[in-house]
């Protein structure tokens, strides 16, 4: 897969549980950049969680969903680690870990009753997560006289596009991010509103948070 317009991230870690004939199902979903990071994660929830009878996960690395790995720890093949997979791959989520955290409560659930029991624990976490959009677009810098300002702030108002760190000196500066598809629009129409007076720099090009 090549490169995508957009893709899903974890702003905030979340967590979530079930509780499946007596057996506690707890899901972690937290960000990861890396598949060592994702280890790291890995490795420390199993260490917090010693005393569980299983810790299966799943994560996917990379804008282009390039990395997918799973683990059934312990579980009977394909009922845990598959699972969550899967509940990552329907939310279209990426650079993300979810660790399915069970104590066993001495009833077996059969290899369907994991399945479901598993997947609805990565669904309540993923549901308490934080869940952002990474577009790929273009950042300016734009620097400009007071008189401007008025101007410059209700054209981006109703662009709806943020003002990010704004500074005041002898100029108003500021810097802006814009979906790719809108950013030559954008930059023409500021433009053209403060008749070329506006100075605006091209400073960054991938993907970032909308």
């Amino acid at each position: 897969m090549g490169k995508t317009d957009s893709y899903k991230v974890i702003l905030e870690q979340g967590c979530g549980e079930i509780v499946e004939k007596k057996s506690r199902f707890i899901a972690n979903v937290l960000p990861v950049e890396s598949v060592q990071e994702a280890e790291e994660q890995i490795a420390a929830f199993q260490k917090k969680f010693w005393d569980a009878r299983h810790n299966c996960y799943a994560f996917v690395i990379g804008s282009d969903f390039g990395v997918a790995r799973c683990s059934d720890n312990g579980e009977p093949s394909g009922t845990a680690g598959k699972p969550i997979l899967e509940v990552i791959k329907g939310a279209g989520v990426t650079n993300v870990l979810i660790i399915v955290t069970r104590y066993f409560g001495g009833v077996l659930l059969g290899t369907g009753g994991l399945v479901r029991a598993y997947t609805q624990a990565a669904q309540a976490g993923l549901a308490a997560a934080k869940v952002g959009e990474m577009v790929y677009g273009k950042r300016f810098h734009l620097t400009a006289d007071y008189t401007l300002v008025n101007g410059i702030q209700y054209y981006l108002r109703q662009e709806e596009i943020p003002l990010e760190n704004e500074t005041y000196t002898d100029k108003v500066e500021y810097d802006i991010t814009v979906r790719m598809e809108d950013a030559d629009r954008i930059k023409d129409g500021l433009t053209q509103k403060t008749e070329g007076r506006l100075g605006i720099e091209e400073t960054g090009e991938g993907y970032y948070p909308f």
